[in-house]
Order: C-alpha cells, then structure tokens, then sequence
C-alpha cells in the first residue's frame, strides 16, 4: 500500500523549526484526513500538525520535547491508493522519484529528503529545501544567500552583502552569483564616482551592523513653548539637545531594561546613564558621550556638553569620548525636518531624534479655542528583540512628559 510521510510544515513565514510537545495518536491507529496528530510549539505559538489524508500509522521516527525543521519527515502514514488520487497526497514513493531525477551522484548524499533505507525510513534532521536542484537554505534566498565561491569574491574587492542588494540575482532562489557581480561591476564601471572617506566607511559599517538587528520606531508629537522659553531664560542658554538628554536619562533610570542589551537568553541592563550626542561633521557623524545624565541638572552638565560638541565638530574626539553609551539622542530638527526613523549604534539598544519644531494650532480646554503652539516630534527606534512598542511608547510618553516641565531638568 502506497505510504504518505508526516512532515513538519511551514508554521509561519519566520519559523524554521518547531518542537513535538506530544503525539495525539500511535503506531497502529486508523486517522481520518484533516485530524490533528501532532501538538508542537514554535517560537509564537502553540498549534497543531494535521494529517492531510486518511489511513493507518505505520510509523512515527520524532520524540516528543525535540525540535526538528520545517520538511523533517516525523512520520509516516499507510493509505489506500483511492485515497492518494482523492486527497492528492505526495507518497514516499513520488518522492523518491523525484528526488532520484533531480539528484547526481555527486550530491546524492547531501540529499537525503524522503530518502529510504532499506524498509526503515530515514528522519533527516535538518532540512534545506530544494530550487531547481540547487540547495538554498531555509529562508535564504537572493542577496541574503551567498555561496562561498560568491564570498571570497566580494572579500577579493573588498565588498559587504549590502553592496550586491541592487543586483538582481539569476540564480536558484533569485541569488546572485559571481557572474551577476561581474556584470554589474562592469555596468556600473562608466559611471561617475567618488572615493567614500574614512568617516563615510566607518559609518557604513555601524550602520550596516545596526541593521542586522530587527528595528522598529514609534513616535509622537510634543508642546516645546515652555522648553524653549525656559531657555531663552538661562544663561548661557543650553543646547536645546541637552534638555531632550537629560529627559532620556532619566526616563531610562525609570525604566532600565528599555536600554538593556539582549545576551544569549539574558537581558543585561544598564549601569550608568550615560548619553550619546548626535554631532553633525564633515562626511558623517560623531557621537561623544554625556556622562552620568540622571545624576545632574541640564546646568550642571551644560559645561561638558558644549566641550564634547566642540571636540567633536573639531574631530578631536578620543575613545574615552565615545565609549560606553547607552543610547543616543540626535537633533535632526536643525537641518528642517520634521520626521524621521534614526538608527541606534551596533551597541546601543536606543536612538532618540527630535525634529524641527513647528508652529500648529492645538484645542485647548482651558480656553475652549484651538491656540497657536509649537509642536516637535519625538522618534523613538529601538532594538525590538529587547522591548516591544508599548514599553517604547512608556519610555517616550516619559520623556515627552519630563520635556513639559523644563524647570525640573
């Protein structure tokens, strides 16, 4: 009788894997199509396998609390050949032809989907599907795969996966190969071009390592007139930048696993609060840090903050100045804009931007009439392995908070 395998099936466009909880059926029971055998767990949710036709269990090679990859076969089912041509099932059988057409001697071993073994049949423990007879691994498709031949030609010109993503890919999966690289470097060899400068590459690759991370920004507007009469009021006047520092700090003393940093199967937090300052230069970015932000007041850390701009816009600036951050606060507000989705440092979990601030109309209840006031907005861009949206919301709806009373920082 025709045998149809049990496999662990995609669970969702992100998982790769899940784990048997427990088997709802065993070796020798009759099943009916659509009927649950399996309960597993993925890194989102509880759910179960379903079997997709009827018969009789001949057979289940997975445990119970492992995990195995999405097409690992778990088990295998007898059928009746009427209920092969009623669900439309694949057996074991088809794909052993199939896999017999498209493998060569060369790479029959390394692919032993659906493989048998003489009468047992063979569990593989991980799984890289299939395109076209080239082996790409799971969710690796594109530019986000690339071959080691592919590799040590990117190393030979000294390029970074991010340098080939304009480049549409030819190969299995949409990947691009070596040829695909070449012809580009040759379409583009014509082109006018500039060297990029030690700051513009050192950027590049934070940026490139940020990135790496899954990041997400939640924002939301805030009043700035009491903030910015307060200070008109000082003198010296402190950088408008300081303030929106100082308000961070201390909303992250009030909430320290917001800027805590994700290490294997811990969240290490913070022990000091310690800022980094955006400062626009030349060709790039520098970020000196502000120490210990919670502790002082806005005037008392004026002093520091005007030095370290001034460092920095000199480039003077030593990895004394620079180390240690725990976020980062940038002011893009000075060059006009009015929104934007700053990116945290490899090694910091948090970016805070402020934009420029602009005079709106906003209901008052006080007077029960819309009044002119002048609204910034507030970006918040996160690490989201480390906190979700509503904590990033908590921390900002903070600082926005601290902002509306200047006279406290």
């Amino acid at each position: 009788m025709p045998e149809v395998p049990i496999v662990m099936p995609q669970l969702g466009e992100s998982i790769a894997e899940a784990t048997i909880l427990k088997f709802n059926v065993a070796v020798g029971d009759v099943v009916e199509a659509e009927q649950d055998l399996i309960e597993v767990e993925t890194n989102k949710a509880t759910m179960s396998v379903p079997t997709l036709c009827g018969g009789v269990i001949k057979d289940i090679c997975a445990s119970e609390g492992e995990s195995y990859a999405v097409g690992s076969v778990l088990g295998v089912i007898e059928v009746t050949a009427e209920e092969v041509q009623r669900t439309g099932v694949s057996t074991v059988a088809d794909a052993q032809d199939e896999s017999d057409e498209e493998t060569t001697p060369d790479d029959a071993e390394a692919n032993l989907h659906f493989k048998l073994d003489g009468d047992a049949y063979f569990e593989p423990k991980a799984v890289e599907p299939n395109v076209k007879g080239l082996q790409v691994p799971m969710g690796k498709k594109g530019a986000h795969y690339i071959s080691p031949r592919m590799r040590a030609r990117m190393n030979e010109l000294g390029l970074q996966a991010a340098d080939i993503s304009a480049i549409n890919g030819s190969g299995a999966g949409g990947r691009v190969t070596v040829e695909d690289l070449e012809k580009f470097l040759e379409y583009i060899s014509s082109w006018p071009s500039s060297p990029a400068s030690p700051m513009r590459r050192a950027v590049a690759d934070a940026m490139r390592r940020s990135w790496s991370r899954p990041l997400a920004t939640v924002a939301r507007p805030v009043v700035m007139d009491k903030l910015l009469k307060h200070r008109s009021e000082q003198n010296p006047k402190p950088g408008l930048t300081l303030y929106v520092l100082r308000a961070l700090a201390l909303a992250l003393a009030e909430h320290p696993e917001a800027a805590g940093y994700l290490i294997g199967g811990h969240i290490v937090h913070p022990r000091a609060f310690d800022i980094g300052l955006a400062v626009q230069v030349e060709d790039g970015v520098m970020v000196p840090v502000v120490r210990d932000v919670d502790t002082k007041s806005v005037a008392e850390l004026a002093k520091d903050y005007a030095d370290l701009v001034d460092l920095a816009r000199a480039r003077k600036l030593t990895a004394e100045h620079t180390k240690g951050g725990i976020a980062t606060v940038t002011n893009f507000g000075t060059f006009g804009l009015t929104w934007g989705t700053p990116i945290p440092l490899p090694n910091e979990t948090l970016i805070l931007g402020i934009s420029a601030g602009v005079k709106k109309p906003v209901w008052s209840d006080q007077v029960e009439a819309f009044i002119p006031v002048t609204e910034a907005e507030l970006n918040l861009t996160f690490d989201h392995r480390v906190i979700d949206g509503g904590d990033a919301g908590r921390v900002l709806n903070r600082v926005a908070e601290l902002l509306s009373h200047p006279e406290n920082l």
